[in-house]
């Protein structure tokens, strides 16, 4: 057998091949959802904002010619002075089963984190927490969101088997978006909003949410601050995921909660499912994706709950359950029956709002793991 040679992406046609490897590897497997390609491109070139404090390097296995293998290595400048650490993550990181491969890679991960003075490895990460992330730990073959990571069941078995240890847990959920609010709920929150001087934002064209959508994510970054690895995002990072989510969003489930001077106190955002359109898509959005995607967008009966939060001084107030309300009596209105959440930190607000508030199915446990070097 051919040795494990491993190379550093250094032009167009490696960086295809490292953008290809998943959807090879993982094509005939019912929930992995390609991405786009372009959005990909987007990501692990200089054009995103993160690569401007990011230091980061590329990895392809080969064995002969072909590309068994891929990683990326990232140091997060900001999270490591945030949090006061000296770690490199590693990230899009696929190989086929075979754990010569991963170790491989990982080592090679390692050795471009010691060459920058780091003494610590974790993952899987990307360069935001906007970015995929976070390894299935347990329900492998549970349904995936278009923003989350697949991966087969070796991985843990070779992450583990490596030495590396999980550092946090998500949860996922499946949940009834049409569950009818009690009226006693009903009633409260209409108390809440009425005693704190509270609205849920109407709005009739998307021209009007463009100018709460810096708001969203300066109230984003203010909710998620304390949550494991976070760091706020920079605003030319907050005007690339503007341009990335908003235009996928549908108006009737953009559930803002704002004050009497219109500052965004919470939020609740979900879009449409779009797995099927990215599956048919595979990756491209010509000649015919967008064809998918556009039909997905005017016709879905499911929904994907991709953020929600509440500004920290409006904490223990009650006002999540304003927003959730909302999503729930739009959800009955419009035909929507099913909802599925994005990866939550077990122990956080949401995940108590879902598993003791709705008749929440659990989905999925996901994990990132570390070791020191």
């Amino acid at each position: 057998m051919e040795p494990i040679v491993i190379k550093e992406v250094t032009g167009r046609r490696q960086l295809r091949q490292f953008i290809n490897l998943p959807n090879r590897l993982f094509k005939n497997v019912p929930t992995y959802i390609p991405p786009i390609i372009s959005d990909e491109v987007k990501l692990l070139t200089p054009k995103n904002p993160s690569w401007e404090y990011c230091p980061v390097s590329l990895y392809l296995a080969y064995r002969g010619k072909e590309v068994i293998g891929r990683v990326a290595a990232i140091i997060n400048t900001r999270v490591n002075e945030r949090w006061e650490k000296k770690a490199v993550r590693f990230g899009w990181m696929d190989f086929i089963e075979d754990y010569d491969v991963f170790s491989a890679l990982m080592n090679k991960v390692i050795e471009f984190g010691k060459s920058h003075g780091m003494n610590e490895i974790e993952g899987p990460f990307g360069f935001t927490d906007m970015d995929k992330e976070c390894w299935v730990i347990e329900g492998f073959d549970a349904r995936q969101n278009i923003s989350t990571l697949y991966n087969p069941e070796y991985y843990i078995k070779f992450v583990q088997r490596f030495g590396m240890e999980i550092k946090c847990q998500w949860a996922q959920y499946k949940l009834p978006a049409n569950q009818p609010v009690p009226p006693k709920v009903a009633r409260i929150n209409g108390l809440i909003m009425e005693k704190y001087n509270l609205r849920l934002l109407k709005v009739k064209s998307r021209k009007e949410i463009y100018p709460y959508a810096t708001k969203f994510f300066h109230t984003l970054n203010d909710a998620f601050k304390d949550l494991y690895d976070f760091v706020p995002l920079t605003d030319k990072e907050i005007n690339v995921y503007i341009k990335e989510y908003f235009p996928f969003i549908d108006l009737k489930f953009v559930q803002f909660v704002v004050d009497k001077d219109d500052n965004l106190v919470a939020f609740g955002l979900s879009v449409p499912d779009l797995n099927k359109a990215y599956k048919k898509a595979n990756g491209h959005l010509f000649p015919f994706g967008w064809i998918h995607i556009l039909h997905a967008l005017r016709h879905y009966d499911t929904l994907d709950a991709l953020l929600n939060g509440v500004h920290p001084d409006w904490q223990k107030r009650g006002v999540h359950s304003i927003y959730y309300a909302a999503m729930s009596e739009n959800a009955i209105k419009y035909n929507v029956h099913t909802a599925y959440t994005n990866p939550q930190i077990i122990g956080n607000e949401a995940v108590k709002i879902w598993s003791t508030q709705y008749d929440a199915t659990p989905l999925m446990k996901r994990a990132v793991f570390g070791m020191n070097l």
